[in-house]
């Protein structure tokens, strides 16, 4: 078990994608595949386990399975059809991402409806219990492996080494805080040795770790509500500026968590909020 750091942009610290035994466990996405499969050698995987498909984990996905024709992929039943079609997933990146969008990830490759294999929490597959956690998405899961190691995704957030900061990452469109605190209990409730963070690397205090990220969770909601989208841009990026080592672990943790989408995703959750409390009165 293991974490390969796929440099994403040239920058460690990252993304990182855990292979565990057979399995790769958030891919990555195709912009950095080269560096995945230089770490993998001769090895092959049997299969892909994908806490979500949010491109900074999964979109290397398609191009992985074209690879390797028979590699199964593990994703919850919500972005299975996304895997498989990845049309409207192009589209709302695009929205977030712009010109920027090759660059940052890379090409998206369908991937064949028969590799792809709907979870929606409860299985055993390849000694993992799986877990359905949204709040960082609606079609995110949780991963536990049968030593005690769990496979948060961004359930339990960023830490980045050198920054004494924990962020959890708030893009639009699914961020639910409420839904996010709970899940962060269902990974409590495994009581595991250790969390594997794809932002970035192992935890081994998960469960003072966890109730760190429902702490920085509840804060950044709030300073989202309260400041522009400007100020909250000022505001986290001083934030990690003044607990970071240096210049070059302050870059790493703003490439995980772009400010301008730390506030678009958290103020969309609380527009939201507000539309159902308002329907809840009528």
């Amino acid at each position: 078990m293991r974490v390969i750091d796929v440099e994403h942009l040239g920058r460690p610290h990252v993304i990182g994608c855990w292979q565990v035994g057979e399995a790769l466990v958030d891919p990555g996405p195709e912009s950095s595949l080269d560096t995945v499969l230089a770490a993998l050698g001769d090895e092959r995987p049997r299969a892909l386990l994908l806490t979500h498909i949010h491109l900074d984990h999964a979109a290397a996905t398609g191009a992985l399975v074209r690879r390797w024709p028979d590699l199964e992929v593990y994703v919850h039943e919500r972005g299975a059809p996304h895997l498989v079609d990845p049309s409207r997933l192009l589209a709302s990146a695009e929205r977030l991402y712009g010109d920027a969008m090759e660059r940052l990830w890379g090409e998206i490759v369908p991937v064949p409806e028969a590799n792809v294999h709907p979870l929606s929490g409860g299985e055993q597959v390849l000694g993992m219990q799986v877990a359905y956690t949204p709040g960082h998405a609606s079609h995110h899961v949780c991963y536990l492996h049968e030593t005690g190691t769990a496979f948060v995704g961004d359930i339990a957030a960023v830490r980045i080494p050198g920054v004494d900061l924990i962020v959890p990452p708030t893009p639009p469109p699914d961020i639910d805080i409420e839904q996010w605190q709970d899940s962060i209990g269902i990974v409590e409730g495994w009581n595991p040795e250790r969390l594997a963070l794809t932002h970035f690397g192992a935890i081994d205090d998960p469960l003072p770790h966890l109730q760190l990220v429902r702490e920085r969770l509840s804060e950044e909601a709030e300073l989202a509500r309260k400041l522009s989208e400007d100020e909250y841009e000022r505001q986290h990026r001083q934030r990690i500026a003044t607990q970071s080592a240096d210049e070059e672990a302050a870059a790493e943790m703003i490439q995980c968590v772009p400010p301008a989408y730390q506030w678009r995703g958290l103020d969309r959750y609380w527009r939201k909020r507000a539309e159902r409390e308002v329907t809840a009165t009528q």
